[in-house]
């Protein structure tokens, strides 16, 4: 009975994909994606916030460490994003326990290798804490944050790539329940541990794993209670060739883009100490709060991504065309708006974490020149997603690494070579342009290739 149920779901699940009303389909998934990632980024702004009230240093030690985070996150969505690329082509195509199969797969394999990796992150903290760029006055603060983030990072990982697999089969309404409601336990734990518990900087760190875990129960329920297409059955775990490297060929794009991301806020902090702690703080909040305005774009991104991916398995090539050009829009008007609002109240956003004038003045050009590059930013990503959901791993490599290695780091080193602080400023507003452009020929053929097919496709139903 159950499983009648579950055929039930799925075809259910797979006509609303592929057949719904396009613009009805891609809201109803991207929205609570769109949620969800802007509480995923809540949960930094939270931490940073009731840490400003320590100072600038601990200001900067959250700074410091979001780079780690990051790097933590970047192997978690490695294998979450790589699977949720297949499991949404193999539920377009009615394969729904090979899609299972990649789900378990992925799963388990993210929470062992972040668990190894969290150990010797551990073992070697002093060192990680100094490569991540911390000062003398923030490497107490930083090594304090660091010790609890490694801890929790196996729970992170779990989060993610079951997140990122309800994303994959378009149950996004659970996977921001789950994110959500980790978030609200996130902001009513630092306070308390913080202030009320005197663990300072850790405190905010312990509040994050805490409230990730309460998360992970959350997340599970629907899959436990039977509510969604993929099963979560450990007979399904197949660490075979086949799999990991159709994992791979999706995952490791996406885990070479965020890791060079990772490494870009490693360089800009190191450069940034350089002059100061008020500029690995203005660095810190510019980049928080940028990254914010980003998430909800970068939202709307992931809930495309599985229609995208449905539809291309199903050979449906125009509905592919279609939902790439309803997402460009959405994003040129969302980035339009967002970056305006940004930067005319970048600097109240900036006083809800520091009163320090130089922090302020530096802040400000950091979140304004990026305002005006919202748009050419938020096309990148959505570029990026576009290929990932199309299984076009070359590609979705290249534009993975293209703001962040090939532009990013060079734009970086060479303006604040010439130009020092101001410079730095507006690196990544220039490496914004760049990339755009990089995109641009990468989608360009992509979309002819597309339409060749839709042709072809039509001409074999007439």
């Amino acid at each position: 009975m159950s499983e009648d149920r579950a055929i039930s779901k799925s075809d259910e699940r797979r006509q609303f994909m592929l057949e719904g009303k396009l613009l009805t389909v891609i809201f109803t998934v991207a929205l609570p994606m769109v949620v969800t990632m802007l509480i995923d980024s809540l949960y930094n702004m939270a931490d940073m916030f009731f840490v400003s009230r320590l100072g600038e240093a601990a200001v900067a030690a959250v700074g410091v460490n979001e780079s780690m985070m990051m790097l933590i996150r970047a192997v978690s969505m490695g294998f979450g994003m790589g699977s949720a690329s297949i499991i949404s082509r193999a539920l377009g195509a009615k394969n729904d326990e090979q899609a299972s199969r990649y789900a378990v797969t992925a799963l388990f394999t993210a929470v062992g290798v972040l668990s190894v990796l969290a150990f010797f992150g551990s073992v070697f903290l002093p060192q990680l804490v100094n490569f991540l760029g911390a000062t003398d006055t923030v490497r107490p603060f930083s090594t304090q944050y660091a010790r609890w983030i490694l801890i929790s990072a196996p729970i992170v990982a779990t989060t993610t790539v079951l997140s990122q697999i309800l994303r994959s089969e378009g149950s996004t309404i659970y996977s921001m329940a789950g994110m959500a409601s980790g978030c609200l336990i996130n902001i009513a734990l630092d306070p308390i541990l913080i202030y009320g518990a005197g663990l300072g900087v850790a405190g905010a760190a312990i509040a994050t794993g805490v409230s990730r875990l309460f998360s992970v129960t959350i997340l599970l329920l629907p899959f436990i209670r039977r509510k969604c297409v993929i099963y979560l059955k450990p007979s399904f775990f197949s660490p075979n060739k086949e799999i990991y490297s159709e994992i791979a060929r999706m995952g490791i794009p996406t885990m070479l883009r965020a890791g060079m991301m990772s490494m870009s806020v490693i360089l800009i902090n190191n450069v940034a100490a350089g002059f100061s702690d008020a500029a690995m703080a203005s660095v810190a909040i510019a980049n928080k709060s940028l990254r914010m305005v980003a998430s909800a774009i970068m939202g709307f991104g992931q809930g495309f991504q599985p229609v995208a991916g449905y539809c291309y398995g199903a050979k449906m090539y125009g509905r592919v065309l279609r939902a790439f050009r309803y997402i460009v829009t959405i994003g040129v008007l969302a980035g339009l708006t967002l970056g305006a609002a940004l930067g005319i109240f970048a600097a109240q956003v900036i006083r809800l974490f520091s009163g320090d004038p130089d922090v302020i003045e530096l802040g400000l050009v950091l979140i304004r020149s990026q305002s005006v590059t919202m748009v050419p930013h938020m096309l990148v990503m959505i570029s990026t997603g576009f290929f990932q959901a199309l299984g076009k791993p070359i590609k979705a490599g290249v534009m993975g690494l293209s703001r962040q290695l090939v532009v990013l780091i060079p734009c970086v080193l060479i303006m604040t070579h010439f130009f020092g602080l101001t410079g730095l400023t507006y690196s990544q507003a220039t490496a914004d342009v760049i990339a755009f452009t990089i995109a641009f020929t990468l989608v360009v053929p992509t979309l002819r290739e597309l339409n060749l097919l839709k042709k072809k496709s039509d001409a074999q139903i007439t």
